[in-house]
């Protein structure tokens, strides 16, 4: 970290963090004073390692790496500006709260102590001593040390001394569920806001209580480096050889694939098939919604990276990296592209490729008709003991290990007028 003092490096980091800042604003990122105050006042570059350029530094949309495991892996982080500044306003933070941030690094809990004021209470929490030492030497050299507390524990478990409920939990690492020891911290009234991962897609979602369960308030696109601890959930990774020295992986979320993979041995000596569905999009548009509803209505869902060398790799720019696992075949999702866009559609190998292609093009042409341009989905989590009513057909269910996710998507008479791209 740039912890010495060099009124020359503060001052050209000034024009940074100002730009850094009319960006945020423009985006609708930061919409609030009080967020806005905070990013102005704390020096993001004296927490971050040193050296790193400020164009890094105050770059709105990148992370910057704190540390790394043997494998080169990140694992801790300084998050992007701009979902730290899109998490500290869904948490609808003010003057006097008291914050539990989950996963620290020194300047979030920086910019959450400038928005709590001196009478907010702000405690950090990582699993990693290396991590904890970090974050409190760069809060000290800033002058925050006096205003937040950093702690070495495992916050998946109950924190001994930490038995008044917060009024908001913040989780900055990728979360596979809610620890129960969140939920007994946070206040009847709090928010807690966390990245959560849904079968292999995350989004910072804030929740707020509702009776004996959850319900959102917000959600955000994020991507965040995994929790790690007693909460960890690793993907399982499956390898398809191609016969060539490469591989095709794919990655299911919740560590349980959902077969038996030997069934897709050989697989990408197959030919391949591919089904359009006369969906299409304009260049530039997000379609991102679309990867969360597989995530929530298409079985067998996973993520997909590839070895160069394989077919795949060769036809990369036509496709994304998302796909479906059903039996001896598999499918991703592809596009053909169109003067004014592109088309989505499937590329699948395997004996009954086309009837996978199909089921994949199947639930693009859902997401069309049901969600595409609507209002976001509604989040809502059951615990454990709590009696959830049945779902609707426009609710997805996935279990987690202490409770229920559900998602569901306005039905059409709810949702808001959309253009259809044909």
């Amino acid at each position: 970290m740039n912890t010495l003092p060099d009124d020359n490096l503060d001052e050209r980091a000034d024009e940074f963090r100002d730009g850094l800042i009319d960006k945020l604003k423009a985006q609708g990122m930061i919409t609030l004073p009080v967020v806005e105050q905070a990013f102005r006042a704390v020096p993001r570059h004296r927490f971050v390692p040193e050296g790193t350029p400020l164009e890094v530094a105050y770059n709105a949309d990148d992370s910057v790496a704190i540390k790394r495991d043997s494998d080169g892996v990140i694992i801790s982080s300084t998050s992007a500006p701009f979902i730290q500044a899109r998490m500290i306003e869904q948490a609808r933070l003010g003057r006097d709260m008291t914050v539990l941030e989950i996963g620290s690094g020194g300047y979030n809990a920086a910019l959450l102590a400038e928005v709590t004021g001196p009478g907010g209470r702000v405690i950090s929490v990582d699993i990693d001593s290396d991590v904890v030492e970090r974050a409190r030497a760069a809060l000290e050299a800033t002058g925050y040390d006096d205003r937040v507390v950093v702690l070495h524990a495992d916050a998946e478990r109950p924190m001994v001394g930490l038995d008044e409920p917060f009024d908001t939990i913040l989780v900055t690492v990728g979360a596979w569920d809610f620890a129960p020891a969140w939920l007994e911290q946070l206040a009847p009234t709090g928010t807690i806001v966390l990245p959560l991962r849904m079968n292999g897609i995350s989004r910072s979602i804030a929740f707020r209580r509702e009776g004996d369960h959850l319900v959102s308030t917000s959600s955000e696109v994020c991507g965040f480096v995994t929790m790690q601890g007693a909460g960890a959930v690793d993907e399982r990774v499956f390898l398809l050889p191609d016969g060539k020295g490469h591989n095709v992986k794919l990655r299911f979320d919740d560590g349980e694939p959902p077969q038996d993979m030997s069934q897709l041995d050989g697989v990408l000596a197959t030919e391949r098939t591919e089904v359009w569905s006369q969906v299409t999009i304009s260049h530039g548009v997000s379609f991102a919604d679309m990867y969360l509803w597989f995530a929530g209505f298409l079985p067998g869902f996973c993520k997909i990276a590839v070895d160069e060398g394989t077919e795949m790799a060769a036809d990369r720019k036509n496709w994304f990296p998302f796909g479906v696992v059903r039996g001896d075949s598999f499918a991703y999702l592809a596009i053909r592209r169109l003067d004014s866009g592109v088309e989505f559609g499937a590329r699948a190998y395997g004996p009954n490729g086309t009837e996978v292609a199909a089921a994949m093009v199947e639930q693009i042409q859902a997401w069309d008709r049901l969600a595409r341009g609507g209002p976001e989905p509604t989040y809502a989590y059951w615990p454990h003991g709590v009696t959830r009513p049945v779902a609707s057909d426009d609710t997805a269910v996935l279990e987690k290990t202490h409770g229920l996710l559900t998602i569901t998507w306005p039905t059409p008479d709810q949702a808001t007028p959309r253009e259809v791209n044909r």
